[in-house]
């Protein structure tokens, strides 16, 4: 009986090992692996194709609830914030501790504003369908000329050299920020196919940060091939105290000097410095049975 009883158990730790060894995450999606037929079934759960990252709040700042964001940079300790709506578009330079807009230049009524970058002292500001843009003076917010481009106006950012903007479609427009002349195109993808609906955007550390507008998500592109290399998930950031009139997630900046990251929401009452946390995997052993 005690020999018996010594060979089950060693048989089941056997087969605990067994499932823990070879149930490994190796795929991208989820499977059942079977170590013996009928005997261990292990499902496990690799979450995604591809890493996604969550976030930790570090701190809060007042933003203001009527300011629907559609594009918004971080330039030596204040932001700079474009707005949409016909009538209610604007540029505002916005101090970061109250959320107080220290300047202000609100756009024609025919135009809804859409996104912002800053490159050597001018600021960029596209508009969503009226296939123009402006540029102004950073200090002063004077204008000095507009640009003319054949798709919708949403994201806009820089990578030092270019202009990159986003038009709703799975493709990033890469500028001449002189000319304004188009010197090339990527098309965002990752392990599902083609990424719609790329909005506001930033470029951090050699990736273009891409809000999917209507969703809680934030891509992470590569910018020379368009390939998704991981997703940010941002959801339940804004505290469901805080809904009432907010609309959806939009607007990423990073101040590179501090290594910051601030994001915010058109029509949020709150703005927030987050620090990303990495991708979790999990693995589930199932029910063994003899």
């Amino acid at each position: 009986m005690a020999r018996r009883l010594f060979l089950a158990l060693t048989f089941l730790a056997w087969l605990l090992f067994a499932s823990a060894s070879f149930a490994m995450p190796l795929a991208p999606a989820a499977n059942v692996v079977s170590v013996h037929p009928g005997v261990v079934e292990a499902p496990v759960d690799v979450a995604a194709g591809m890493p996604v990252y969550g976030y930790r709040v570090i701190a809060t700042y007042p933003h203001d609830p009527d300011a629907f964001t559609q594009g918004l940079v971080y330039y030596q300790g204040d932001f700079y914030e474009g707005t949409g709506l016909h009538g209610r578009s604007s540029l505002r330079k916005v101090d970061l501790e109250t959320g107080r807009a220290l300047q202000f230049r609100a756009l024609p009524d025919q135009y809804f504003g859409e996104g912002v970058t800053l490159f050597n002292d001018r600021l960029y500001q596209l508009t969503w369908q009226s296939h123009v843009g402006f540029i102004y003076d950073r200090a002063s917010f004077d204008f000095l000329t507009s640009f003319q481009y054949p798709t919708e106006g949403w994201g806009l950012t820089q990578n030092g050299r270019e202009l990159i903007m986003s038009d709703g479609t799975p493709t990033l427009h890469f500028l001449d920020p002189e000319t304004l002349q188009e010197l090339r195109q990527v098309s965002v993808r990752d392990d599902k196919g083609p990424v719609w609906r790329l909005n506001e955007l930033e470029y951090i550390d050699g990736e273009v940060f891409a809000n999917v507008w209507q969703t809680d998500r934030i891509a992470r592109i590569d910018p020379e091939t368009g390939r998704v290399t991981a997703w940010i998930d941002l959801s339940g950031l804004l505290p469901p105290a805080d809904r009432t009139g907010a609309d959806v997630l939009n607007g990423i900046a990073w101040d590179a000097s501090g290594g910051r990251l601030f994001v915010t929401g058109k029509l949020w009452p709150k703005l927030f410095q987050i620090e990303l946390t990495p991708p979790a995997y999990h693995l589930y052993l199932g029910r063994i049975t003899f």
